[in-house]
């Protein structure tokens, strides 16, 4: 398996970003029973593969915008398990597997609004085996949080493949360590598609500015 790309690489931060100023809207509790909330372009691209699913099937969204002090609670503790892990690590490497999981917070795209973490759901709301629980970190999973692993079965890799098929047409990008991480307008994202610049940067949550539709 190649390696991928990861959040420290310094072509991540290197992207410029030109904030387009669009609003954290709430995702419909359709597929957003929590009320996530992400950037109204994002909200878009979501409803769009949510209808590309197949009859019975939708897509279910766990988390959305997160604050960078929730980012960086998030990133103080999995710091911690991995150094548990590795005693005597170098601090680059420590910071090298921590991205792994968790985003810097200079690079968050759930700071910025613009991912979201999600499975899929059944008709009655059920969500579906995608292979391991979502932030299932590469330790407890044993690599199976992976997009690409395949120490997973055939039905829950023929899932991944139907989620991916429908988001990548729509125009977002997945982080392959954590199957359930997808993001659009981004600095990942923005490396991934070769667009010049991300569209979206850090952003502190306003007031709800109520559901798309």
């Amino acid at each position: 398996m190649l390696l991928p790309v990861l959040l420290t690489d310094p072509r991540v931060t290197a992207v410029p970003v030109v904030e387009t100023g669009d609003p954290l809207v709430a995702l419909c509790p359709g597929i957003a029973p929590g009320g996530a909330r992400v950037r109204a372009g994002l909200a878009d691209r979501l409803y769009r593969a949510d209808l590309a699913l197949p009859a019975g099937i939708r897509l279910r969204v766990v988390e959305g915008h997160r604050s960078a002090a929730d980012q960086q609670g998030i990133i103080d503790g999995y710091t911690r398990e991995v150094r548990a892990s590795r005693p005597g690590a170098p601090e680059a490497e420590v910071e090298r597997l921590v991205s792994r999981f968790v985003a810097p917070l200079e690079v968050a795209a759930h700071v910025a609004g613009a991912a979201v973490d999600l499975t899929l759901a059944d008709e009655d709301g059920r969500p579906l085996d995608l292979g391991t629980p979502i932030d299932a970190t590469p330790e407890q999973s044993a690599g199976r949080c992976y997009f690409a692993s395949t120490d997973i079965g055939l039905e829950a890799r023929a899932l991944r493949l139907l989620l991916a098929d429908a988001l990548t047409a729509a125009g977002l990008v997945n982080y392959p360590t954590e199957w359930w991480h997808w993001s659009y307008g981004d600095r990942y994202w923005a490396l991934m598609t070769g667009a010049a610049w991300a569209t979206y940067g850090p952003l502190e949550a306003p007031e709800p500015a109520g559901a798309v539709r």
